[in-house]
């Protein structure tokens, strides 16, 4: 999602004049440290290598790439037309947010028109047509872009970006090229954090990079998105302030509750629920978080550990069909309880 130099950064700093507008506005650092080369694109070093080479060659295949939000799917392939039109960009690629444009009407009138457009490009070079949210489109609209994909190949190309690449019917896969993009690694997100702060001048603690790690869960965007909040709001990053920007309940006040449960003290553990929710925090939030937590934790017994993951996930499940409750709640912190009695205990 975003660049990974830091002195050769400075090769997309110099970018950063034309990232403000014409009142000086600055903007957000996101797009202000929105990567223009292949190479500053942080993490899939396998699949971007892939992107390179289609970029020497010149001759692009329709792709798709899916994978998660603010990992760098649509950036790669804006990356891509770069490499591939140079200053023929403008005219040579249509972008089209297929979530709000996803209809059939969109595919009879602005694609087939855009495709159909004459373009002087470079020799060997094709239009681009970048779908992003793809998985978002009709069936009808899916259907109507397939022959639309036949007709025009020779002069037009597609890049189809989703979260899910089997919500885009068969028709359409087998036309495309498929590139698979995984979550970012801590490291990854951290060296980027790393850098930004060093180019805004951002103090930190080590604690307040971890902090916004924990709450990116491999989300680029996200994670700049709220180290520029934390510095907006509080001109520090630490892990307090990250945790009052992001509103998620706290790591360290979940640690206790998971500790709780380890010692049975179950009236401490539900204490600590209804503080949570007290203080607004949906059943979601709380069950997400207590998740995230406990794979963290390392002193508690591997064994253990898979049975508060198999207890959180049915809570999960059965919040997310509806049942959001504190009752809710308050049942997984008396089966997690349970766990950790010897079997005697349980005997009536």
């Amino acid at each position: 999602m975003a660049s990974s130099s830091s002195t050769k950064g400075k090769g997309t700093v110099s970018e950063i004049a034309k990232h403000t507008d014409a009142e000086g506005y600055e903007m957000p650092w996101v797009e202000k440290y929105r990567p223009a080369l292949l190479e500053d694109i942080v993490g899939n070093s396998e699949t971007v290598e892939r992107l390179k080479v289609i970029a020497e060659d010149g001759n692009v295949p329709h792709i798709i790439i899916s994978g998660m939000p603010g990992i760098g799917k649509t950036t790669s392939i804006h990356c891509l037309a770069h490499a591939l039109l140079g200053d023929a960009y403008k005219e040579g690629v249509l972008e089209l947010n297929a979530s709000d444009e996803r209809g059939i009407d969109v595919v009879r009138n602005k694609i087939k028109s855009f495709a159909q457009r004459k373009v002087t490009l470079p020799a060997g070079r094709h239009k681009i047509i970048i779908l992003d949210e793809a998985d978002s489109m009709t069936a009808g609209a899916q259907q109507a872009l397939r022959r639309t994909m036949e007709i025009y190949s020779n002069t037009t190309r597609f890049a189809l970006a989703c979260n899910m690449s089997n919500k885009i019917i068969e028709p359409i896969q087998s036309r495309c090229a498929i590139l698979r993009y995984s979550k970012l690694r801590d490291a990854e997100v951290l060296k980027r954090l790393k850098e930004i702060c060093q180019m805004e001048d951002v103090k930190y603690n080590d604690q307040g990079l971890a902090a916004l790690i924990f709450t990116a869960e491999g989300d680029m965007r996200q994670a700049i998105n709220n180290l520029q909040s934390t510095f907006s709001g509080f001109g520090f990053i630490s892990q307090d302030n990250v945790f009052k920007i992001c509103d998620q309940p706290h790591p360290i006040i979940l640690k206790q509750l998971i500790k709780d449960c380890q010692n049975c003290q179950i009236d401490q553990a539900l204490s600590r629920i209804n503080d949570l929710w007290e203080k607004g925090y949906s059943a979601v939030d709380i069950v997400v978080s207590i998740f995230r937590v406990v794979k963290t934790i390392d002193d508690l017994q591997e064994y253990l550990k898979l049975e508060f993951i198999r207890e959180i996930g049915w809570t999960h499940m059965r919040i997310l069909e509806g049942v959001g409750t504190l009752v809710q709640l308050g049942a997984m912190i008396a089966r997690l309880c349970k766990l950790t009695l010897p079997p005697q205990a349980l005997k009536i």
